[in-house]
């Protein structure tokens, strides 16, 4: 486990220089007098690269290059955060977006052999849990890192706290090291392997994936469009800041319990469970929209977030053969990435014809097509043996 352990650190700081700029980058772009459309590109760039990226990643790492590919990945966020020191003293708004696209490339590159890795290294019926920690390391990376971004910047300017990307991801990156000299076989190249991607067709991993991408459209539309609501009405934005540190403080909390559960009982009812505190969030959402009784959707929302993702890459993951784990996450992830996208579009189309107000109640019927997906293999293989 000690390999584990160094791996969810690495992934840890990873994410936490990720996450310390998140809060930053629009007030920096403002601050550069940029129009509201340069800066939702340059927002943008990150997502978009992380997304055409894992592919890339997935093929690195299935190469034999994990650990390359985790330290690289580490690597390229100091460069990033280097860049982004740069730009806020040179004032240079353009090489922000280039640091910006460097940050999406790590992304790419280290998600999915962070992803795979874990599973590799986990202890013998204890994947789910494997995976449940570093979902949890992942979850605190995230919880922590814009409070500690928006103070630094506030407290030692937007240099300051660029820096401390650079920082989090020379940390990062030492762990990865270590872990990698630890590692022993796993680490060597397996170039003589020859890799069937088309093993990526087999059910467990289509049907996660499907309902990864539903709960992800689902999830959109809160994190999306409740702020925009909020916003819409003047309310102050610190309400969605407190809504989303409930949903990240709950997920944390039930990530290990959604692992472990999932090797004792299997994935599908465990993830069955987690999207069912998902739908009863979103329709508590609708009946309370506004603090603080919405809190109280945070909370079922966080929870099944928590108890579903690591039994989905359980699902999706665990029995695929490790010469296409790391392509196979890859895949796996662009499907909440592609979810996000596509729930970010169609429910912007809805609110724009009905208002903020008509997102929510879509909600509960999106993620109720994710059971669909989740139980449409095993009915069809019923009614087949009929």
């Amino acid at each position: 486990m000690r390999n584990v352990w160094l791996l969810n650190f690495s992934t840890f700081f990873f994410f936490l220089g990720i996450s310390v700029v998140t809060p930053v980058v629009s007030p920096f772009l403002v601050s550069l007098r940029a129009e509201p459309f340069l800066v939702g590109l340059i927002a943008g760039i990150t997502s978009f690269l992380s997304l055409v990226s894992k592919p890339i990643g997935g093929a690195f790492g299935d190469k034999g290059y994990r650990f390359h590919a985790l330290v690289g990945g580490n690597l390229l966020g100091l460069f990033a955060g280097v860049l982004y020191v740069v730009s806020a003293l040179s004032s240079n708004v353009y090489l922000f977006a280039f640091a910006r696209a460097i940050h999406g490339f790590s992304m790419g590159l280290f998600f999915p052999s962070s992803l795979s890795t874990a599973v590799d290294l986990a202890p013998e019926g204890r994947v789910g849990e494997t995976l449940g920690w570093r979902g949890m390391m992942f979850s605190l990376g995230n919880i922590v890192g814009p409070a500690i971004g928006g103070y630094a910047s506030d407290a030692i300017g937007f240099s300051g706290a660029f820096a401390l990307t650079a920082l989090f991801s020379a940390v990062g990156a030492l762990f990865a090291l270590v872990a990698w000299k630890e590692a022993g076989d796993i680490a060597k190249p397996r170039e003589h392997e020859k890799a069937s991607y088309r093993e990526l067709l087999r059910v467990s991993f289509v049907s996660a994936s499907l309902t990864l991408f539903l709960f992800s459209v689902s999830y959109a539309g809160v994190t999306t469009y409740l702020p925009a609501l909020y916003k819409s009405l003047s309310l102050p934005q610190s309400l969605f800041g407190y809504y989303m540190m409930v949903i990240g403080l709950f997920s944390f909390m039930t990530r290990v319990i959604g692992g472990k559960s999932a090797d004792r009982k299997g994935p599908v009812p465990v993830i069955t469970l987690g999207l069912i505190l998902l739908l009863a969030g979103y329709v508590l959402l609708n009946v309370y929209l506004f603090p603080p009784m919405a809190y109280l959707s945070a909370c079922l929302i966080g929870a099944g977030f928590g108890l579903a993702v690591p039994a989905m890459q359980l699902m999706a993951l665990g029995s695929l053969p490790k010469r296409i784990r790391t392509m196979g996450s890859g895949i796996y992830t662009m499907f909440f990435d592609l979810g996000m996208l596509a729930g970010q579009v169609s429910l912007g189309y809805v609110a724009q014809l009905k208002g903020y107000y008509g997102v929510f109640p879509l909600l509960p019927l999106i993620l109720g097509a994710g059971f669909i997906t989740l139980y449409a293999p095993a009915l069809w293989g019923k009614l087949n043996a009929r």
